[in-house]
């Protein structure tokens, strides 16, 4: 016995013999809506072409559950089989093109069906009434190239649209689009994918360097990039530089280099990244070659690294006059490796090894307490030796360190390279907001200084000067000084202004008397307001063109916050409800 289709489908929706369509594309949304009325799938069965002209003659639109599965032997070892879904019904709506009209004639309906109908609450479900349209797919991609998971991705999007009900796709199709759009980009194969990125990157900022390395056969090993910005930023802070390549990232595991410095409020800045096909010397001199030919040959006062030998000669190879620093972070770590024994249990050897690396300034200090064990690199990581040289504050590769775990929160194994220059390229925009920030509220936020009682520091040309962490950080030291003697020049053994940029505490101790001006070559340009003013005039936030998909997107949302608001209005009453239907009906 058949159980018929329920009866509160509207008359109108309901199709019958004689009924025309303009096209058979037409036909099938009108079945397909009246099966959504009528809770149960629809498929397209078969189709009729006339051979000379390829015209749609006739057309069959079916119950999902029509016919039966086909038997296939490989059932037999399968573990766990699919459920069947279908049951021989015979609910269909047949369409023939009418050759006098060239409209589609209904021939054939049958509404009868020989199986329980879906419930109201679940037709969202079925796949005839599930896809994803083109709005949901450009937030799908911007959400996954934003590295939000599918599952809070479908959240959010069903968060717009008021529930999963009104979203017009499930999860698993949301997981399907992924997929498909990965196997997509896949079969263009690596090289040619990377080529269509950097050709939208070139249009966006024709600024864009990227440089490769091919090997023998051809094929890229190394490879290079950094945008108009990083290039900008270098040219202000390349006093001081950081490079690491601990971190190894995406499905071929490369090692990837992230060259980083300090800006003028110290925080992190990005210069250009690498993906390495080894970590050769040849590798790494190809690579400092090509940092210096983007960054027009201008190289850096000091450069930290982990203690990599192959490293460590491409820089005396490529940047000679370069000084080259340890990380002292690396340093620890490799003594705990190699002399465990010793730095157990808060043994006097640990203490010393400590005192060795952060405490002892002078140089006599540093040779007798620990002068047998100077070593050939004991001017890469010794403070004694370190503060000889302009190094900003940097002891350790920790900016590195940082930046890898912000990369590990959106970058993960299964990533293929354009996927991974993207997420790679959002992390770096996260760097810049951040920088963005700090800009804002060096502006909004006045100092709190400790020496209240300095007539120069509390002038408003000293603030307006410096930038408010480095202002902040001056004068948050002054707690204990030296009395010593300054000549014109103001040098003393601390070497605090040749090694930081700013002036010890015992200089700025003489704040708290009558000095009302601070000389501008104690005020370095690195550390000022303005240190990057004449760049913002040519240089916009991002200097990128617009993204039309964002601007379809912001129309389609702005489009369903008014729809949302007008059915929230019109389901208060039944009047209104029919005179909104019947104007979208219309």
């Amino acid at each position: 016995m058949g159980i018929h289709v329920p009866s509160n489908v509207p008359m109108e929706s309901i199709p019958f013999k004689g009924m025309e369509f303009e096209a058979d594309e037409i036909a099938y949304d009108f079945y397909n809506e009246y099966g959504r009325k009528a809770d149960f799938s629809t498929r397209k069965e078969y189709v009729n072409k006339c051979k000379k002209t390829g015209v749609v003659t006739s057309r069959r639109f079916v119950c999902a559950k029509e016919g039966v599965r086909g038997k296939d032997k490989r059932d037999q070892n399968i573990k766990n089989p699919r459920a069947e879904t279908r049951c021989g019904c015979e609910a269909r709506l047949v369409i023939v093109l009418n050759q006098d009209s060239k409209k589609y004639m209904v021939t054939e309906f049958i509404a009868e069906h020989n199986h329980y109908l879906h419930l109201p609450s679940t037709v969202h479900m079925m796949p005839s009434q599930r896809k994803v349209a083109a709005t949901h797919a450009i937030e799908i991609d911007l959400a996954h190239e934003s590295g939000l998971r599918l599952k809070q991705s479908y959240e959010l999007l069903s968060k717009q649209v008021g529930g999963y009900d009104n979203l017009g796709f499930t999860k698993h199709d949301h997981k399907n689009y992924l997929r498909t759009k990965r196997q997509r980009d896949m079969e263009h194969g690596k090289v040619a994918s990377l080529g269509r990125y950097l050709s939208r990157q070139l249009k966006k900022n024709p600024s864009y360097y990227f440089a490769t390395q091919l090997d023998c056969e051809e094929l890229i090993t190394n490879i290079f990039w950094a945008d108009a910005r990083t290039i900008i930023d270098y040219s202000h802070f390349s006093d001081v530089i950081t490079f690491d390549t601990t971190y190894s990232t995406n499905r071929d595991a490369r090692p990837l280099g992230v060259f980083l410095g300090f800006n003028h409020h110290r925080e992190t800045v990005v210069f250009g990244g690498a993906l390495l096909y080894d970590e050769t010397i040849e590798s790494f001199v190809w690579l400092f070659e090509t940092f210096l030919e983007a960054m027009f040959e201008k190289k850096p006062i000091t450069i930290f690294i982990d203690q990599d030998a192959a490293m460590s000669v491409a820089i005396k190879v490529v940047m000679p006059k370069t000084y080259h620093a340890l990380c002292s972070w690396h340093m620890w770590q490799n003594a705990e490796k190699h002399l465990g024994h010793l730095l157990k249990n808060e043994s006097q050897f640990n203490a010393d090894f400590l005192a060795c690396i952060y405490k002892y300034d002078g140089e006599d200090e540093f040779l007798t307490a620990w002068n047998e064990m100077l070593d050939k690199y004991n001017e890469k990581w010794a403070q004694a030796y370190v503060k000889r040289t302009f190094t900003a504050g940097m002891k350790t590769t920790q900016l590195s360190e940082s930046f890898n775990a912000d990369l590990k929160d959106c970058l993960h194994t299964d990533l293929n390279i354009v996927k991974f220059f993207t997420h790679f390229e959002r992390v770096v925009n996260q760097k810049w907001d951040k920088e963005l920030e700090v800009e804002y509220y060096s502006r909004q936020k006045f100092p709190r200084l400790k020496l209240k009682s300095s007539p120069m520091l509390n002038q408003t040309e000293v603030k307006e000067v410096m930038t408010l962490s480095i202002l902040e950080h001056n004068v948050s030291q002054i707690h204990s000084y030296v009395v010593g003697v300054f000549n014109q020049n103001g040098k003393d053994e601390v070497i605090k202004f040749e090694s930081f940029g700013i002036l010890c505490s015992h200089g700025l101790k003489v704040l708290d008397v009558s000095i009302k001006l601070i000389p501008n070559r104690y005020i370095m340009k690195k550390w000022r307001r303005d240190a990057k003013d004449e760049s913002r005039k040519n240089c916009t936030t991002h200097n990128n063109k617009p993204d039309t998909r964002l601007e379809y997107v912001d129309r389609y949302r702005d489009l369903c916050s008014k729809y949302i608001q007008l059915v929230n209005e019109a389901c208060k009453t039944k009047e209104s409800h029919n005179i909104i239907s019947l104007a979208i009906a219309d």
